[in-house]
């Protein structure tokens, strides 16, 4: 049986007026801007629509700022799926999708996240590189020689990994890689995300998950920590928990929904990388895009077909 997965994005695809089309042009749009503002007691919908874009690329900022857009877009589409998965802040999304939990709650959460990633590191301290090219074992084995702490984190697509860890020890595996002739190229970030020097943002993150009300998801959520799908409520607070300091296995959790039967593909929320990784992953995948209301035609058409 054919299936369908909505997939959405993480931090990097805000950008400002996102979510504006969505707010103006759909009743559900404006009513999860208007939540999002209320639960955290300011205007995120302002910073959304209008910026200034320097506020918007704050990780504590971004990060609901993504979340609310991806949820109107959801609301505004209006269509079941048959499984989710996000990219690392994604998974919230992914998981408000399958009522894991509530909007309201992920909002609040994603924005307590942001806030403790920040601070886990000092900024200047800590890095992130996207490696383009090269063997994945020759990029592992540079991670592991580099002095200092350099992990990979992002399993991205076939062709392209993220690194992370301390400033001194990102600098020395990118020597080693441009070496071996790998295309290294330094990342917007502020922090290094996802790899173990985030270990104090899961560990206060824990307290937060902990006091969250979780659900059985009502469709498989794929877990970026694992590659595969969670189905009860503890297992999904778990992995939310986990992701914050390891790998996020992108490639593989895509791989993993191709065999368990997905053949279409939704990408919910601003951007298009979900959409560009999928083509490098799976070539002949079916996929579509809704990031403002003008793609809800052809997304519930693509839908249709594999209904």
């Amino acid at each position: 049986m054919a299936k369908v997965a909505f997939v959405f994005p993480g931090q990097g695809s805000q950008e400002v007026g996102m979510g504006k089309a969505a707010y103006q042009g759909t009743p559900e749009g404006r009513d999860t801007f208007d939540r999002a503002d209320a639960a955290l007691g300011e205007s995120l919908s302002r910073l959304c629509f209008e910026g200034p874009e320097g506020d918007l690329q704050l990780t504590a900022n971004a990060q609901p700022a993504i979340l609310t857009t991806s949820i109107a877009l959801l609301r505004g589409l209006g269509e079941p799926c048959d499984a989710v998965a996000g990219h690392s802040l994604g998974e919230y999304s992914a998981n408000v999708c399958a009522g894991t939990f509530g909007f309201e709650d992920a909002v609040r959460l994603v924005r307590k996240r942001g806030h403790y990633m920040q601070e886990a590191v000092p900024v200047g301290a800590g890095a992130m590189a996207a490696v383009l090219g090269g063997e994945l074992s020759a990029i592992e084995q540079a991670c592991k020689a580099a002095a200092g702490v350099v992990e990979p984190v992002n399993y991205n697509c076939p062709g392209q990994l993220v690194i992370a860890g301390d400033t001194a020890g990102l600098q020395a595996a990118t020597a080693s890689l441009q070496a071996l002739g790998a295309k290294v190229r330094q990342l917007p970030v502020s922090a290094p995300f996802h790899s173990s020097l985030m270990k104090p943002a899961e560990q206060r993150l824990a307290p937060d998950l902990l006091a969250t009300t979780f659900n059985a998801p009502s469709v498989p959520v794929y877990v970026n920590v694992d590659a595969s799908p969670v189905t009860t409520a503890e297992a999904a607070r778990d992995a939310l928990s986990r992701q914050v300091s390891r790998s996020v296995r992108w490639q593989q959790t895509i791989e993993r929904m191709l065999a368990d039967g997905v053949t279409l593909f939704v990408e919910i929320g601003p951007g298009k990388a979900l959409t560009g990784m999928l083509r490098r992953i799976a070539k002949d995948a079916k996929r579509a895009n809704v990031e403002t209301p003008a793609d809800f035609a052809a997304a519930r058409a693509a839908i249709a077909e594999h209904r």
